[in-house]
């Protein structure tokens, strides 16, 4: 340790450890910048291995925030790719451009750091002359360590709010090498990790070496036979050239391009993309660079293939969908075995990709609905994992804590409905059809086809279920006796949000039943069709057209229930102004429900008879059967469900999401997550959502074991100490005793536990989940 301590100061020395860092002529000093060739098959004795030694500090250490769309300065250092490429001055996130920006996907936008350098990324490596001395001080991550070094956080208190940016809203100052001097003057509290504690002695001595050394990168992708095997057999596959193939092969591809993919029985850290090459099977792979999955691929003929995920997983946007022979089984079963014909494929173009149901007609609307609910919890977190949920203004679109049901995709009235869809084509294009050209003001237009197309599907209900005397409990989808994607819930933190199997918590404010056009064209609006780069008017009318969608759901829930409780319970969905932009006629206050009710809370009494319905296609609670009668037998768990009975101000002090780590006296230390669910008196609005918060009504879920992805604050809790905590959060009502709670019991950015808290969460997280675990994003973690 004396050795990495001496060899650390020595480093801080000759990188200009002086009162005020110096500014520099790089180029005189160290000659130009050229990208440079960094891979390298087999290390020498004596060097540091990147794939072995450095990358698992980078994965445990810096991509807690650097990852994703959402990385500060576009710098992913989830993966070699994303370090060598470098940073940009360019945000992603930007509702305030006039038009669309070009896309900067690592991975698929450019194929080495030439071109990346061409799309205004800078290095955060040297690319200058090639030695040691250079590797230090013309490194910006480098510098950004050793600023860290010298200027480390305060060990106590919270961090002064003036001197760090904690919003995603604000904009980061992102210096190449040769601004890095003024800002480090400016900043010198912004070394890296960014407002949390720096590395330790012996990480910083690793990478800082590995630098020196001319950072090489000696990680290899390696095949297994098996993954060949199960590469070329999905490949083949997707590719057959029949005409059906073909559609059904686009079909699925434009749902499942977004996610991860996941071979059963292969080693739970490989994973791959569906993607489109203009090479075939057999061949090196050469993306098509469309930014949506239904963009004109501009070649005569492409290929489906599988592309191994090569950066590291993270919990934010890892949803998994598992390969195996009994999918492709399934496949067959479901698009091969009906005997529907295809005479001509549809187009690609945006104006196809904005009517999925029309583009798609050829195939049977309940082979494609019973498509999505065999694996509902995944495509629902395609557009709550996928770039769009992401920030405030795209998730206040939805309530923070809903169910969600499905209809069934089996009922008498198919041929009805085809001819409705076909008759009403017009009004069913999302916004997607004007590409990245619609207008601020755009999104009108849409509205009004929203607005036109509710109106006709009630028209289509009042003339087909309602000669049957309304919905019964046999129209909600049962998951076929088993399935428990039947039923989900969906949890929002300000901004960001969660999706599960089951119907956890209580009983929600609302809910949505999705049919298969709502379904459908929710993932073509926030997923297939939506533009991260887009312009505002894009991003806008995606979030204006969403209230119709969601507005679709509700109505179907309220067409269960009483038809003299519709009106009461809506408008206590939406109170005030702007009273969800809707005409009450598409309540149906007039439609029949079959569904008995014998209680005075007519939501309760139908979700009540939900369960017992759904059956074993109810996911199982995390409480224990005993638990949810009252009657734990774990004396910690009785006290944590007691602990979710708490509302209102009670639980001010809490932010949306945290993690409480309980340690117990034998070491088997439990894990809830505590999950703040606000109350909004309207969520027609886009804005101003602190003035539609209704503190003295939220409530609290708490869940054992892990949900969501950016926990905003760790807890740690000894089990003797918990009768005290939940006390003193209840009384918690002065920013004196918050601050004195926070203190306590919590682990502030700048406590040194924090890193070894992270690190046991995301271990725990691993063993829980499997496979669907991905490392936790630390953006969110608040100042408290």
């Amino acid at each position: 340790m004396n050795k990495i301590i001496i060899w650390c100061s020595f480093i801080i020395f000759i990188a200009g450890c002086t009162t005020a860092y110096q500014v520099k002529d790089y180029q005189q000093l160290y000659g130009s910048e050229q990208p440079k060739d960094r891979s390298i098959k087999q290390l020498s004795e004596g060097k540091i291995s990147y794939s072995k030694q450095v990358k698992p500090i980078l994965d445990a250490r810096c991509i807690a925030c650097h990852a994703c769309y959402d990385a500060p300065c576009q710098l992913k250092l989830s993966s070699f790719t994303g370090l060598d490429r470098g940073a940009s001055k360019q945000p992603v996130y930007n509702g305030s451009r006039l038009a669309a920006a070009s896309p900067t996907r690592l991975f698929i936008d450019a194929t080495n750091t030439q071109e990346w350098r061409d799309k205004h990324f800078f290095p955060v490596l040297n690319e200058r002359q090639e030695s040691a001395i250079a590797s230090i001080d013309n490194s910006v991550l480098a510098q950004m360590l050793l600023q860290k070094r010298r200027f480390p956080l305060t060990a106590q208190g919270k961090l002064e709010e003036d001197q760090y940016r904690f919003s995603l809203d604000d904009k980061f100052e992102c210096p190449s090498m040769d601004e890095y001097a003024k800002f480090a003057n400016k900043h010198p509290q912004c070394g890296m990790p960014y407002a949390l504690p720096g590395l330790n002695l012996s990480q910083e001595h690793t990478v800082l070496t590995w630098l020196e050394q001319g950072a090489k990168n000696d990680q290899q992708l390696k095949l297994s036979t098996s993954a060949k095997q199960s590469i070329n057999q999905w490949e083949s596959f997707f590719n057959a050239n029949s005409l059906k193939q073909q559609l059904v092969s686009r079909y699925i591809y434009e749902h499942l391009f977004i996610g991860h993919i996941h071979f059963k029985d292969h080693p739970d850290n490989e994973f791959y993309r569906l993607i489109r090459s203009k090479t075939p099977p057999g061949q090196a792979i050469e993306e098509i660079k469309t930014i949506r999955p239904y963009d004109d691929p501009q070649v005569a003929h492409f290929y489906y293939r599988l592309r191994p995920v090569l950066h590291t997983i993270v919990d934010k946007t890892h949803f998994v969908y598992e390969f195996s022979p009994q999918r492709r089984q399934r496949y067959k079963q479901l698009f091969f075995a009906n005997q529907f014909k295809i005479t001509q494929l549809p187009a690609y173009s945006s104006e196809a990709g904005a009517n999925p149901l029309n583009t798609f007609a050829a195939i049977p609307n309940p082979i494609k609905y019973q498509f999505l609910l065999d694996d509902a919890q995944y495509f629902v977190s395609g557009f709550i994992k996928g770039p769009v949920c992401r920030g405030q203004l795209a998730l206040n679109v939805i309530q923070d804590q809903f169910w969600v049901l499905f209809f069934n995709p089996i009922h008498d009235y198919q041929e009805i409905a085809n001819k409705y869809y076909s008759e009403n084509n017009q009004i069913l294009y999302l916004p997607g059809k004007d590409g990245d050209q619609i207008s601020l003001l755009g999104w009108t237009d849409y509205d009004a086809y929203a607005k036109d197309y509710l109106n006709k599907k009630s028209q289509f209900l009042q003339e087909t279920f309602q000669k049957d005397g309304g919905f019964t409990l046999d129209n909600i989808w049962n998951g076929d006796g088993w399935n428990q994607n039947a039923a989900l819930t969906i949890f929002r933190h300000f901004d960001s949000a969660t999706v599960e199997k089951g119907l956890i918590g209580n009983v929600p404010k609302t809910a949505l039943v999705l049919d298969y056009p709502l379904l459908e064209r929710i993932h073509y609006l926030l997923v297939a069709g939506f533009n991260i780069y887009g312009s505002a008017g894009h991003q806008i009318a995606s979030r204006t057209y969403m209230d119709f969608l969601r507005r679709d759901g509700e109505y179907n829930l309220l067409r269960f229930l009483p038809h003299n409780k519709r009106q009461l319970i809506y408008e206590s969905w939406y109170r005030g102004l702007l009273n969800g932009r809707m005409d009450n006629t598409l309540l149906n206050l007039e439609f029949k429900t079959s569904v008995q009710f014998t209680e005075a809370d007519s939501k309760a009494d139908f979700f009540k008879q939900v369960k017992t319905y759904l059956g074993k296609a109810l996911a199982p609670s995390r409480w224990s059967e005993k638990c949810q009668q009252e009657a734990c037998v774990n004396t910690v768990d009785k006290v944590m469900h007691h602990l979710g009975q708490l509302n209102g101000t009670q639980i001010s002090v809490l932010p949306e999401l945290a993690f409480l780590r309980v340690k117990m006296d034998n070491s088997n230390d439990r894990i809830y997550s505590l999950i703040r669910n606000k109350y909004l008196s309207n969520i027609a609005y886009i804005t101003a959502e602190n003035y539609r918060s209704v503190p003295e009504k939220d409530t609290l879920t708490v869940v054992p074991g892990f949900v969501g992805s950016y926990p905003n604050f760790f807890f740690s809790v000894a089990e003797q100490e918990l009768d005290t905590f939940i006390n003193a959060l209840k009384n918690a009502q002065t920013k004196e005793a918050k601050t004195e709670f926070y203190a306590q019991f919590g682990i502030r950015r700048n406590n040194p536990e924090i890193w070894e808290t992270l690190d046991w969460f995301n271990a725990e997280h691993k063993k829980m989940r499997g496979l669907e675990a991905g490392i936790f994003d630390m953006n969110r973690y608040q100042n408290l």
